[in-house]
């Protein structure tokens, strides 16, 4: 993509955007570089979306054929009108997926699509690119049964035998519990060559690994995928099996992450086609670039993370004596961390949700759990001292037994340390060790069914 090219077509286009460039003072015609590009003040939803009426946002001042909302993980749900010339875009990245890691141009493939249905941006939009995926001639049926689990494990019992494989598509924590109600009914996932395709939250490997031997699925390179993605543009980026080699190599080598990320968190990390969205990095998040039912200049998204070319990280790797087994599209790649303000503070260290994930997938405690958990640090009142509480849900039809908070405590608080040297360093010896509860799977104030889960509370 020629980024000064987009931008030119959206200052004469977009009624909004030339708008905030007279805010600004800016005429078109004085950015003719990258240099000169790379100098426009970044557009985000306080300073440009929320401020113009929505019609204004699009090409010409009309809205698009479809309008879809945002999850409002960050406040108020917000409106993004698209057409189909978006969604033929994205089902590229969705193409990658399902023809080049699951094979589904040859195998006839079920995509089940778990995501919530109605407004939210994530199930329809998956449908729609799943079915312009079947106009391409892969042989996918689609069906939509929403974030119903009876219906999901029915529509999977009824038509999972007439295909070759099924995939399920939806947040990683869902379908998880999918599987693990299936088992729990008898249902033998490796019947159906299950491939799983996730987005909206950054997982662990070792999350992978457990869903993946649950699920039956023999090779999480080419049985899983994670979408990055946004209401905003839609998908991003997409994990290959060779992105998921690599995060797999550097999950067990956190001195190597580090080097590589400037964090032992383990992001996502996806590769991204350069000739549709334009990345750049600021003081350590991301902004992108893109022409979608809303075209977007220097559009900040907060995320956190960074990008890499593709020779620049498989020459890293090199050097630790890593040569993928696969090779793979050669497209750049981009590492997201997701948004710091997911994180809680805790005697000065950054606690994140991936640290505490990955202790509830410790053997010793991964199946009396779900996985959800919501952290959250309180101050006695009394004694003004923090405690870093983690509320978490249990397996369906278990009840707390004797014992089982210490085992949580002890495995969450053993991948603290591991993992996050904020913690490790910052936190009094005294105040480590985190208050766990336990709850029911399913409880309305903590983890109401149907809804996005939030990781944290303040």
């Amino acid at each position: 993509m020629d980024p000064v090219e987009l931008f030119q077509q959206v200052a004469r286009t977009v009624p909004a955007y030339r708008g905030f460039l007279a805010e600004h003072a800016i005429a078109p015609d004085q950015i003719q570089t990258l240099d000169d590009f790379s100098s426009l003040p970044l557009t985000t939803k306080d300073n440009y979306t929320r401020k113009h009426p929505l019609p204004d946002l699009c090409r010409d001042g009309v809205l698009g054929d479809m309008v879809a909302v945002s999850s409002g993980s960050t406040g108020e749900p917000t409106f993004w009108p698209r057409s189909s010339d978006d969604e033929r875009v994205i089902t590229d990245r969705f193409e990658q997926v399902f023809r080049d890691a699951f094979d589904a141009g040859s195998r006839r493939t079920l995509a089940v699509v778990c995501f919530a249905l109605g407004t939210w941006v994530g199930g329809l939009f998956t449908i729609a690119c799943c079915r312009h995926l079947a106009d391409r001639g892969h042989p996918i049926t689609v069906v939509a049964p929403g974030s119903d689990k009876r219906e999901i494990l029915r529509v999977v019992a009824g038509l999972g035998p007439h295909v070759d494989q099924v995939v399920l598509l939806g947040y990683p924590p869902f379908l998880k519990d999918v599987i693990d109600t299936g088992a729990a009914q008898g249902v033998q996932w490796s019947d159906y060559h299950l491939k799983l395709v996730t987005a909206g939250e950054v997982f662990s490997e070792e999350w992978r690994t457990l869903v993946c031997e649950r699920a039956g699925i023999a090779d999480p390179a080419r049985g899983t995928a994670s979408l990055y993605g946004t209401a905003d543009a839609g998908v991003l980026g997409n994990e290959t099996p060779l992105s998921i080699g690599i995060r797999r190599f550097l999950a067990g080598r956190p001195e190597v992450a580090r080097e590589l990320f400037g964090s032992a968190r383990l992001p996502t990390l996806v590769q991204y086609d350069p000739d549709v969205r334009f990345f750049e990095t600021v003081d350590g998040t991301l902004l992108f670039s893109g022409d979608n039912g809303v075209p977007l200049v220097r559009y900040h998204i907060a995320d956190e993370g960074g990008l890499l070319g593709h020779d620049e990280l498989l020459g890293f790797l090199d050097g630790y004596g890593y040569r993928p087994p696969v090779s793979g599209p050669a497209l750049p790649f981009v590492y997201v961390f997701g948004r710091g303000r997911f994180a809680v503070s805790y005697y000065g260290a950054n606690v994140y949700p991936e640290n505490i994930s990955i202790g509830l997938e410790q053997p010793e405690v991964n199946r009396m759990v779900t996985g959800k958990f919501v952290m959250e640090v309180t101050e006695d009142p009394a004694t003004r001292d923090l405690s870093l509480i983690v509320t978490v849900e249990l397996a369906p039809g278990r009840g707390e037994e004797a014992g089982d908070t210490a085992l949580v405590a002890d495995a969450v608080l053993g991948q603290l340390l591991r993992l996050n040297s904020e913690f490790a360093n910052y936190v009094p010896q005294e105040r480590r060790r985190p208050v766990v509860r336990l709850l029911a799977a399913g409880d309305p104030e903590y983890f109401p069914p149907g809804v996005k889960h939030r990781y944290t509370r303040r």
